[in-house]
């Protein structure tokens, strides 16, 4: 299946390889919005990614307007209300969709069988956490907070 470092997703800025750079690393990767009631949960990725950075994590972001229409707005817009309102440092990626016939290839990645891990994305902000030789070493439902004991538990073996 090849490893998660090796998926073509582009930054959302649209510069092409967001994944390369996290190469690695153990990443959270989470399909976020901006207009949920878990919207919050920005707060928490964002004290992972600075107490962990310099253990060579990373959180990245996968912008997702598939559930409610919550994350309406341009690339532009999603930036700026990510790094004004929780000073988002963690790297983004274009808005894409999580299920479907238009499901990005991260997606169909993570959510593949093969994988572990399979079934449709159920909400916003559900996650994965990624090893650093690139596969999947776990999976999280949407309301599992950033600083969930059994998350924080997986993250610290993986490091």
């Amino acid at each position: 299946m090849g490893s998660f470092y090796d998926i073509a997703v582009k930054k959302i800025d649209g510069t092409p390889d967001l994944l390369g750079g996290l190469r690695g690393k153990v990443t959270l990767a989470v399909n976020v919005a901006s207009r949920c009631g878990l919207t919050p949960q920005y707060e928490g990725l964002e004290e992972l990614q600075r107490d962990l950075a310099d253990q060579n994590f990373s959180v990245v972001g996968f912008p997702c307007n598939q559930f409610a229409g919550q994350e309406p707005g341009s690339a532009e817009e999603i930036v700026s209300f990510c790094r004004t309102t929780y000073g988002v440092s963690f790297p983004l990626s274009e808005k894409l969709d999580v299920n479907g016939d238009g499901r990005s290839a991260v997606y169909r990645f993570l959510t593949s069988e093969a994988n572990g891990f399979p079934g449709d994305i159920t909400w916003n902000f559900e996650k994965f956490l990624i090893g650093r030789d690139g596969k999947v070493l776990h999976r999280y439902p949407p309301g599992t907070t950033p600083q969930d004991r059994g998350l924080m538990q997986d993250i610290a073996e993986a490091l």
